[in-house]
């Protein structure tokens, strides 16, 4: 796609409802324990200019314009057309799908568990490509991210308390979370003893302490955003090299097959501290969950294929138009 002046992509009515529908797509991964909403964004193609626009919030020339009241000048400044159009998706997603996830979660768990194991495997290999040159320094930090992320999904929920200042702490922490890819904001969430509370939140539409959290994600996102749109604009392979390993050691958390080992009562739910990955017994649910798993895999792999023939395009359109 071409851009206009101000560095943003031009997009039509049909690209923004394709927008809202990748950020929906990115709230459903959210709200599951151990599935990141930053993967579904690498998957779907716009991870770095969601970092990217993201990061344009916090710049001097927009603050500025809007302590201001410049609000039409902030405007043209940031890519807000993106910005709300895949907020709005992720927003809807996690007001819609909370309770039916909570469900899945409950009752079909090994089911959704190898749904989105067969999304994320796929997208490693997918976001691996997009490493031009590979060498022993990418490699070396695909490893770090891999080992990195293995061992903070094998962490124990801990408990922690319910006041203010520590569910601004649990928003800011967990957003960051949210746009790594491997890293899932809502595990985040279930490390710090704050998961419960915030899907209760959304079902009892508790505004206080969604917009405690809320505040805390906001601040938490802009700031991480600078440091991630930094390291994509000068060490690009490496990044993506280290995200990648993240996704591969973030599959530990979500193999559908676990044993639990111990658990825990915390506010009348039972929260799992401890368990292990196991192979399962042949039968009827293995099948139909492996089945899920190879159609989410050859899922993300099409729209790869899709994206790519899309761009192709769209790249060999522009000099035509502008003969």
């Amino acid at each position: 796609m071409s851009t206009n002046t101000a560095g943003k992509q031009r997009r039509t009515l049909k690209d923004y409802i394709g927008l809202v529908a990748r950020g929906f797509a990115m709230g459903s991964a959210d709200v599951v324990p151990g599935v990141s909403g930053g993967t579904m964004a690498f998957i779907l193609g716009i991870y770095e200019e969601l970092v990217q626009s993201i990061k344009e919030v916090a710049a001097p020339d927009f603050l500025k314009a809007v302590f201001s009241l410049k609000i039409r000048e902030a405007l043209q400044i940031i890519n807000w057309q993106f910005l709300v159009a895949v907020a709005s998706g992720i927003l809807l997603a996690i007001i819609t799908l909370a309770p039916s996830l909570e469900w899945l979660l409950e009752n079909q768990k090994v089911y959704l568990m190898a749904f989105f194991f067969g999304l994320v495997l796929a997208s490693t290999i997918v976001v691996a490509q997009r490493i031009e040159r590979w060498g022993v320094d990418r490699i070396g930090l695909m490893a770090l991210g891999a080992v990195g992320a293995f061992l903070i999904v094998g962490l124990v929920p801990a408990q922690t308390p319910d006041t203010w200042w520590f569910l601004l702490l649990a928003g800011s922490v967990a957003i960051c979370a949210m746009i790594l890819p491997g890293i899932s904001g809502a595990f985040i969430l279930l490390l710090l003893g704050k998961y419960q509370t915030v899907l209760a939140a959304v079902g009892d539409r508790d505004i206080i302490t969604l917009g405690l959290v809320a505040i805390g994600a906001g601040f938490g996102i802009v700031t991480f955003a600078q440091l991630l749109g930094w390291l994509f604009k000068h060490y690009h392979d490496l990044t993506i090299a280290f995200l990648t390993g993240l996704m591969i050691g973030s599959l530990r958390k979500i193999w559908p097959w676990k044993e639990v080992l111990e658990t825990t009562i915390v506010d009348g739910e039972e929260l799992i501290l401890r368990e292990m990955n196991i192979l399962p017994a042949l039968g009827p649910e293995v099948f139909i969950a492996l089945g899920l798993g190879a159609a989410a895999f050859v899922l993300v792999i099409v729209l790869e294929q899709l994206a790519s023939r899309g761009q192709t395009n769209s790249e060999q359109a522009e000099p035509a138009a502008a003969k």
